[in-house]
């Protein structure tokens, strides 16, 4: 086809449309009466009926001009164009009143027509009011969220509490609340859903006014509205903070006109006339073809017409398009007039045919209309496309929406009018990722749900892992038959929707064209500019807020364009053998540092960018070859010292992106080798750029050794693929969680149903009263659970389908491979995003918790392989120094802590290397202090849950014991305790004589710290309700007093453990640490026991008053952790061990031993010899949970109580009164033993082997201790004589 730089130029430039004698035999090239034919074809007018060929007027291109006026004239276009209409007052163009029309802070689109709320509750009119008439407007509704649409006069007087319908004489719908607003408010029409168009109409003739939604009306929702003199109403909304919509006064055609009423903005009448029939020109070329040989015209379908060179079809198009060209430069027309056939187009033909008629159409706007009038017309034709796209009702087949999406696809497959819309209008003027999005229908009846899914059924629980789920072989024959039905219709349901799914995989895939590059750049380097700039905004949230992506929005995206990307990537592998497949894929790790690729201000690993290459230059050098620009590091040194300072020179700055200097060879080299590469920002890049070329690896720039030399797959596709990642992390996974609430929904609503149903089975027959209202209750739980079922089916088929769970699976693995190829690169490892291990992370969680119960994560293929993958980047990387972020160093931490909660997962750990479980354990014993040693020991606990004393419970026991009705409510994952982890725990905690006892310090000091909180809080809780006045106690101290105690729990039981798994370091006094140890253990132990057993004390006050969140704190769950701690000293082991133990127990002041009788319901010890009295049922009693404590535990407590006894009675019978001079002077409860040197001081040892544990001065002179050394008074005594004789 010929284009406009060739020799025969068609442009309208180059046309003479204009008589001219000398090329008046241009028509010769078909003899006349064939031409006169041809033109009256052509130019018929549809107005009158054909006359015979000999009485009309012989046409030619000499009079064609004066032809096309006749046809083209329009009787009233005088008066349309003065637009003065009765009943309306203001500017023929209907626009937001932006200057002085408006309350609060508001954004107003460039068009005037759409707004965003910027503050509380902004309030914004029109320019244009009426006050006779019918009139209409129309309200495209982007955000479902509070908005007051409807009219107001010019004396109203809003603010950010009163908008529209606040106050007299303005009036408003609600959908948001479904309310209607005029002062007062009622209930009225419908709810609206994103998507909705309202219609709001006002009869000033009979002084009505009424709103319409989709199209269906509403009802009448004011009457007698004041008429009058001085009274005229604007269109007006009131919006709260980034809710928006879009105001339709009659610039376009309005979706849902009603008869009767106009819009607020008249139609152009002429030129839409003028357009209509110009229209029909042109379809009659399009039918028409020439046939010079034999004389006669041909009709032909338009779908096979071909533009081919003809003179006379030249001019003709030519005459067309010199009138209709400004025409379709208009906003109305495009959509009234050009939208209207390419959708007849499509509509009525097949896909082949429809993309040959509209190709055709494109190639003779670019020929016959200049640059700028095509570029404008398709601007339009695009937001009208996306508009109609965005806004079309949900019916059964998304016939509309496959309509929209298949025009689309025709437009886009025109390559020029690709490369343009992509450059210009896509991502800069359109929120193009609307094309990718399917919404959900808020009203599933309108959606034609009932339809697709007849039977409905919900799932008795939720299926997630951690929770109860039901069998399915334990429903029932009628469930079963429901069950399937329900399926079935979901199937229907999600083919429909692939329909619609791979529609939009095509257009990416036009997107991510890069074959096209034809006399300019492919489409595929254009969209990569646009895909960063779009993600950079998107992270930031800076930009243009109506174009920054919703979360539902990017879900979709993600998905369609994870499905072109590796479309093209598994492409790309078939014809290079040596590239990877797209299940191999990852991103190579010097990527992140060659600044290539721009990350915005996103955080590495290892810190900021700046601070990373300054020291980390070296490594750069020496692994990737990389030599960071001098100037660069001095204006980032700057920078650090003072960002105030003036900037520098335009000379010296230095731009964003790093310029780096490539060594080719991995050799020392000389200064002539070095070539020097500057990376260009997104927008300057080219093709070769990013692909490379034969010297110029392109983002692969500074490959390290570690990494092979062929590439993955080509450059650019790996740019789309880290990009996908962002996405991921930037909102897909929070959105991905929030869609879950339709299940919880489902969830809540069946159990109330079920419990609905019970009642009613229980309830006498004799109640009518009370069966009315169950049997009521149980129809509107079955309509909302009808409801409800339908909506996750869409959901399901939407969101977390089998195919985006493969997805979300897909990017899980290209995480773990990219985090492992970049760990082998050793320090360099700190150049990447953190977005990486979060990812990781999340899409994990996201597989494991929101994808079932339809689909398991246990089906997916590698599924164990993937689970160790990710196991050993959590156990290497928790405590990874390279790693410097609190926030993703607390992630890490917390997914560790999650994944040892699970069997499967659990499993996936000990499954790792050996080397790699030892420095994983090695870095939880390492001491608490200066980390997060709170999740470290929910980890080490998690590890313990199951083997402990009465620590299998999955349940709370004493929220089962107390209140049956809310077991569910702290939910707690079923043991799985890891002998292998326990196993190396041991080993390690025996290796070194440093290792247990500064682990054991650390776990002692935050067990003091945490359970003296603890009552601290207790304490202000009780005197607040015991205060006379009503007194409320903050939901955040209730929540941090009850993970205080939860923390001295978990460190109790992890000392539990530590116990039980290595009794020596505590027993074996051999060990310089272990009496020490033991004593601070007897003394904590003794505090705990003291405090919560006391009669009537303050524990007891506080569980008694059963505050919410504080259902944790009981006497069970640390009673038993305390138990379990006495049980492993005093009725286990060798007999010299117990003695131990025993004796410290006693031996420190603290020590009640009514405290121990508390645990088995006691007030008081029994006699020597008698057996224990049954316990009082009032009081606490471990024999009173024989579900949760065995017999031999419980007999282990009653062996430890005597042993106790026993031992106590002969310490008391033994003791000898001990002077007030010889206790030691810091805890007056042990004698002096310890003398320190060179000071002299003295104190017990137990107290002076604490303080050096932390501290090397004297507790009374701060001299620095160098050796403690034993002290006997009878000794010292002794040698003072001998001396003095």
């Amino acid at each position: 086809m010929a284009s406009k730089e060739s020799s025969m130029s068609f442009s309208r430039k180059s046309y003479r449309l204009t008589s001219d004698a000398e090329k008046s035999r241009v028509t010769g090239i078909v003899h006349e009466k064939l031409l006169n034919d041809y033109l009256h074809r052509i130019f018929s007018s549809p107005e009158h009926a054909p006359t015979a060929a000999t009485s009309r007027k012989p046409l030619n291109f000499q009079n064609l001009p004066e032809h096309l006026d006749q046809l083209l004239h329009v009787e009233d276009e005088d008066e349309e164009s003065q637009g003065q209409v009765e009943g309306r007052l203001g500017p023929s163009t209907v626009v937001l009143d932006h200057t002085g029309g408006f309350e609060g802070l508001l954004l107003v689109d460039d068009d005037l027509l759409g707004v965003i709320g910027h503050s509380n509750f902004g309030t914004i009119r029109s320019t244009t009011c009426v006050y006779k008439g019918k009139w209409v407007y129309e309200v495209l509704i982007s955000s479902q969220g509070l908005m007051q649409i409807g009219w107001c006069t010019i004396n109203c007087r809003f603010n950010q509490e009163e908008g529209v319908g606040d106050t007299h004489n303005s009036y408003a719908y609600d959908g948001n609340r479904v309310r209607k607003w005029n002062v007062t408010t009622t209930n009225y029409g419908k709810a609206w859903a994103a998507g909705d168009i309202v219609s709001c109409l006002i009869d000033l003739d009979d002084g009505t006014l009424s709103f319409c939604l989709n199209g269906v009306s509403l009802g009448t929702a004011f009457e007698n509205l004041s008429r009058g003199l001085g009274m005229a109403y604007f269109p007006a909304i009131s919006l709260s903070f980034k809710e928006s919509v879009a105001f339709n006064f009659g610039s376009r055609p309005l979706r849902y006109p009603v008869a009767g009423y106009r819009p607020l903005q008249d139609p152009p009448h002429a030129d839409l006339v003028r357009a209509q029939k110009l229209l029909g020109c042109f379809r009659a070329v399009l039918s028409v073809e020439l046939d010079p040989v034999e004389g006669r015209l041909v009709e032909k379908d338009s779908s096979e017409w071909q533009l081919q060179g003809q003179p006379t079809v030249l001019l003709t198009l030519a005459h067309i398009f010199h009138r209709f060209a400004p025409l379709l430069r208009k906003v109305y027309l495009v959509e009234a007039v050009l939208m209207s056939f390419l959708r007849g187009v499509v509509e009525a033909g097949s896909p082949a045919q429809a993309q040959s008629v509209v190709r055709q159409v494109l190639d003779l706007l670019w020929l016959f209309m200049e640059d700028y009038e095509v570029q404008d017309c398709l601007k339009q034709l695009m937001m009208s496309l996306l508009r109609l796209y965005r806004f079309s009702p949900i019916v059964p087949d998304l016939g509309l929406q496959i309509h929209y999406l298949r025009l689309t696809i025709a437009i886009l497959r025109h390559e020029k009018s690709r490369k343009f819309l992509l450059s210009n209008v896509l991502f800069d003027v359109l929120r193009s990722v609307v094309f990718f999005y399917i919404k959900s229908p808020l009203r599933v009846e309108e959606a034609g749900l009932q339809e697709l899914i007849p039977t409905t059924w919900w799932p008795h629980r939720s299926g997630r892992e951690g929770k109860d789920s039901k069998d399915v072989k334990d429903e029932t024959a009628e469930e079963r038959v429901r069950r399937r039905a329900y399926e079935r219709g979901c199937q229907r349901l999600k083919k429909r929707i692939e329909v619609v799914e791979e529609l939009q995989v095509q257009i990416l895939k036009l997107l991510l064209n890069n074959k096209d590059d034809n006399g300019g750049e492919a489409s595929r380097y254009i969209f990569l500019t646009k895909f960063r700039k779009f993600l950079q905004e998107n992270a930031s949230g800076r930009g243009n807020m109506s174009m920054l992506c919703p979360p539902e929005y990017m879900v979709c995206f993600l998905h369609r364009l994870i499905s072109a990307l590796r479309y093209y990537w598994d492409e790309y592998k078939a014809s290079n053998p040596r590239a990877a497949f797209s299940e191999e894929a990852y991103i190579p790790p010097q990527v992140f540092y060659n600044g290539k690729v721009d990350y915005f201000d996103l955080q590495r690993l290892g810190g900021l960018l700046s601070h990373l290459r300054k020291t980390l230059k070296d490594d750069l050098a020496s692994k990737a070859n990389i030599l960071i620009d001098p100037l660069e590091l001095q204006a980032a040194t700057m920078d650090d010292l003072d960002e105030d300072e003036e900037p520098a020179p335009a000379a010296a700055q230095v731009p964003r992106t790093a310029a780096v200097s490539l060594m080719t060879p991995r050799r020392p080299l000389s200064t002539s080798e070095k070539v020097k590469v500057r990376t260009l920002s997104a927008e300057q890049r080219t093709r070769e750029d990013i692909e490379g070329s034969h010297w110029n690896e392109g983002l692969l720039l500074g490959r390290p050794p570690e990494e092979p030399e062929q590439p993955l797959t080509e450059n650019s596709l790996l740019e789309v693929l880290d990009g996908a990642v962002m996405m991921y992390n930037l909102s897909v996974h929070q959105q991905l969680g929030k869609m879950v609430g339709v299940s919880d929904d489902v969830n809540e609503y069946a159990m109330a149903l079920r419990d609905t149903e019970d009642k009613l089975r229980r309830c006498p027959k004799r109640r009518n009263d009370i069966l009315a209202e169950l049997t009521k209750s149980q129809k509107v739980f079955s309509e909302k659970l009808d409801h409800l079922s339908r909506r996750l089916a869409w959901v399901h088929a939407t969101v977390y389908s089998q195919e985006k769970m493969l997805d979300i699976y897909w990017l899980l693995r290209v995480c773990l491979r990219t985090v492992e190829h970049s760990d082998r690169t050793g320090s360099l490892f700190a150049f990447m995003p953190e977005f990486y291990l979060s990812v990781a992370i999340n899409s994990y969680s996201a597989l494991k918790n929101y994808f079932g119960p339809v689909h398991s994560m246990e089906e997916l293929p590698g599924y164990e392989e993937t689970l160790t993958r990710l196991a050993a980047i959590l156990a290497k990387h928790f405590a990874d120094t390279r790693i410097v972020g609190t926030d993703i160093r607390d992630s890490l931490m917390q997914a560790l802590a999650s994944y040892v909660c699970y069997p499967h997962s659990l499993r996936a750990v000990e499954r790792i290397p050996e080397e790699q479980r030892v420095a994983m354990v090695r870095s939880l014993l390492a001491p608490y202090e200066q980390r997060p040693w709170a999740q470290t020991n929910w980890i080490l606990v998690r590890l313990w849950r199951g083997c402990g004393f009465g620590y299998r419970y999955t349940r709370l026991p004493h929220l089962l014991k107390t209140k049956p009705e809310d077991a569910n409510l702290p939910s707690l994952q079923k043991p799985c305790p890891s002998t292998l982890l326990q196993q190396h725990m041991a080993e390690l905690l025996r290796e070194g004589p440093d290792v247990a006892p500064s682990f054991l310090n650390s776990v002692l000091n935050q067990l003091n710290w945490a359970f003296s909180e603890f009552i601290g809080m207790i304490q202000e809780i009780q005197q607040a309700a015991e205060r006379l006045e009503r007194n409320f106690v903050d939901s955040r101290q209730l929540k941090v007093c009850a993970t205080c105690f939860d923390l001295s729990v978990s460190l109790l039981r992890v000392l539990e453990m530590t116990i039980t798994l290595v009794p020596d370091i505590f027993l074996d006094w051999a060990r310089p640490t272990s009496e020490m140890l033991l004593r601070r253990l007897a003394q904590l132990l003794n505090q705990v026991l003291n405090r919560v057993t006391a009669e009537r004390n303050l524990f007891d006050r506080v569980v008694t008053l059963r505050l919410p969140g504080l259902e944790s704190v009981d006497h069970y769950p640390i009673l038993v952790a305390v138990t379990g701690i006495l049980v492993r000293l005093l009725a286990h082991g060798p007999a010299s061990g117990r003695e131990r133990a025993t004796s410290v127990l006693l031996a420190d002041p603290c020590f009640q031993l009514s405290s121990i009788c508390y645990l088995l319901g006691q007030p008081e010890p029994p006699a020597p010899g008698t057996a224990l009295p049954a316990p009082d049922r009032k009081r606490f009693s471990l024999q009173s949970y024989t579900d949760y404590i065995s017999a031999e535990e419980l007999a282990q407590v009653e062996q430890m109580l005597a042993h106790l006894t026993a031992a106590s009675a002969q310490a008391a019978a033994a003791s000898l009164p001990t002077s007030e001079e010889d206790l030691c002077p810091i805890c007056y409860a042990h004698p002096i033993s310890a003398v320190f040197q060179p000071c002299g001081h003295k104190s017990c040892k137990a107290c002076i082997n604490q303080h050096l544990m932390n501290n090397k001065d004297c507790f009374f002179c701060k001299a620095t201790i160098v050796s403690v050394e034993d002290w006997d008074k009878a000794a010292s005594a002794s040698t003072t004589t001998s001396s003095a004789a």
